[in-house]
């Protein structure tokens, strides 16, 4: 293994939350008179955390979302969550493979800890993520594309960022890990491999990456 520690994102690449996640997101802009396709939302927010989408929204129209936005979404969210959410279809396999092998992994998302939390409680994965090796925008500064979530990632598991394997969908997140200075592979199971200019390496199933981290 050439890595001492894989960072995986959560939205899309552990749980598969993205489909979920951005047709509500579409639904409640459009609701609050910001009218968002489903493709819009995969597009512009993808990846990243919730204050982006505030600051587009104002940027975009002058107008600030409701107070409320935050806590309203995740309800929805969580919700749905309960309802449909799985894990990405080979994941827990990739995850036993690397935990067999001793190679240590953790995940650092964009989402909140609470979303990242009551996604792995509903699939299954928080087996595989105790507290120690979970990672939140909300514990930096600035979400991605800024590098400041994966260097705090690598700095709690105690791992310099160029021996660190980033597994990402988005290309917010992909350039994260780039700023890091960490290697990255770009799943492309909802994003065009085009998108994910930077990743070293593309793969399009849980299969193909376990056989590239063997």
């Amino acid at each position: 293994m050439r890595y001492d520690l894989v960072i995986f994102d959560n939205d899309g690449v552990l749980v598969d939350s993205e489909p979920l996640s951005n047709r509500l997101l579409a639904a409640y802009l459009t609701e609050l008179g910001h009218p968002t396709s489903y493709e819009d939302s995969i597009r512009d927010y993808m990846g990243s955390a919730m204050h982006r989408v505030h600051d587009l929204v104002l940027e975009r129209t002058g107008e600030r979302l409701p107070a409320d936005f935050d806590d309203v979404f995740h309800t929805r969210v969580f919700a749905a969550f309960e309802r449909e959410l799985k894990p990405v279809t080979g994941v827990v396999d990739v995850l036993a493979a690397l935990s067999a092998d001793d190679v240590p992994f953790c995940v650092a998302s964009s989402g909140s800890h609470e979303r990242i939390r009551v996604g792995h409680r509903t699939t299954g994965l928080d087996q595989w993520f105790d507290d120690e090796r979970i990672f939140s925008s909300q514990d930096v500064g600035r979400g991605k594309p800024a590098p400041d979530l994966f260097l705090y990632a690598a700095e709690r598991m105690g791992v310099a960022p160029d021996r660190c394997l980033v597994i990402e969908d988005s290309p917010l997140g992909v350039q994260a890990a780039v700023a890091a200075g960490m290697e990255v592979y770009g799943f492309t199971a909802m994003t065009p491999a085009a998108k994910l200019t930077g990743a070293s390496r593309l793969f399009a199933g849980m299969g193909e990456l376990a056989d590239l981290l063997s």
